[in-house]
């Protein structure tokens, strides 16, 4: 019987400390696989079958990890795209609640409608903010900058309280933080950092009542029957959420799918144990070298104030880590150990990185 340990040793070879998921996650051994199946297919001329039934067993898995059924799943090439379609659905003079220096994708198609009211407050504040009128209010779930997770339970009860809609976007969180999409109007993750899968690839779940989206993307994969659907308008849109697909990226959703079956395999409630018993060992590396990182309570992104200059002098010794707003931001998720915390807290104290 395989371990957690055992499963991911056997997809995972780093050739450095990588400590920087936030940014991009590693491929898995099966997903470069698969990546490199779906090219063959392309390279020799065969069916590409294979790879459109890829798409749906993608959308399937991410259903499962949220906790809905697939016919609410949209599946897209990007967070900002996603957020396009959300805009898109408000009216004029609509109030947008956001949280202060959330990830741009997640505010900016709000801005440049340039028609609706957005008003952008503390993430802390976020929930007591909600207030008669406001229309919708979107945030991450964890911040991308420093890690901080938002009060989601404030947040929904809030929203309740005064008839606004949620979007919240997963793409910090999804794959180590338990969520259930149920809780929100609206949920967006994009695909290539914890969920460890290629670029190219975000997943909207709406509503049974598809939210009063408008489909702005539809193409011919958004149609009910998309075969019968190639040539001229399409003659009915799809029943499901895939009335908002966007033609996908093959290859993608062919890694994408492959990266989940590790995720359902692990189980999410695994990894986020793992993931936080390393953010917080390096969290108490610091406190020992004298460093407060950003309070960030429950998340696997540790930001420290003042050091990000540091992530040059650290990725040549072979440890990457980011620099974001001025914070050295390391991010954990399963593939790493305690011993590549300690060789970052070895490099931060002026050591030799530990091998």
């Amino acid at each position: 019987m395989e371990t957690f340990e055992s499963l991911v040793r056997a997809e995972f070879r780093p050739k450095n400390t990588y400590l920087n998921t936030a940014t991009s996650g590693l491929l898995p051994a099966r997903t470069l696989a698969a990546l490199q199946e779906a090219m063959a297919l392309r390279a020799e001329g065969r069916p590409l079958d294979p790879l459109f039934e890829d798409v749906e067993r993608a959308r399937a898995a991410f259903a499962r990890l949220a906790g809905v059924p697939a016919s609410r799943v949209a599946a897209g090439p990007s967070v900002a795209a996603q957020t396009g379609l959300i805009a898109a659905s408000l009216p004029a003079g609509a109030e947008v609640l956001t949280a202060e220096d959330d990830f741009t994708s997640v505010v900016n198609p709000f801005h440049v409608r340039g028609d609706l009211k957005v008003r952008a407050v503390p993430l802390e504040r976020l929930a007591e903010s909600v207030r008669p009128g406001t229309a919708l209010v979107a945030v991450s779930a964890a911040q991308s900058a420093d890690g901080r997770v938002a009060d989601l339970t404030a947040l929904r009860a809030a929203a309740r309280t005064h008839g606004a809609r949620t979007y919240v976007d997963f793409s910090q969180a999804a794959g180590w933080l338990p969520f259930d999409a149920n809780g929100y109007d609206y949920t967006v993750s994009t695909t290539f950092k914890w969920l460890l899968g290629p670029h190219g690839a975000a997943f909207l779940v709406v509503p049974e009542d598809l939210g009063g989206l408008p489909p702005l993307l539809a193409g011919w994969v958004a149609a009910e029957n998309p075969w019968d659907s190639c040539y001229g308008p399409v003659a009915e849109l799809a029943r499901s959420a895939r009335r908002f697909d966007v033609s996908p990226g093959l290859f993608t959703y062919s890694g994408v799918y492959s990266s989940l079956t590790l995720i359902e395999e692990l189980g999410v409630a695994a990894v986020h144990a793992h993931d936080l018993a390393l953010a917080d060992r390096f969290t108490r590396g610091l406190a020992r070298l004298g460093h407060e990182p950003l309070p960030a309570p429950g998340s696997a992104i540790v930001s420290v104030p003042g050091l990000g200059a540091k992530q040059a002098e650290l990725s040549r010794a072979g440890v990457q880590v980011s620099d974001r707003a001025g914070n050295l931001r390391a991010s954990f998720h399963l593939y790493n150990t305690t011993a590549d915390v300690d060789r970052l807290l070895d490099a931060l104290a002026g050591q030799s990185p530990g091998t």
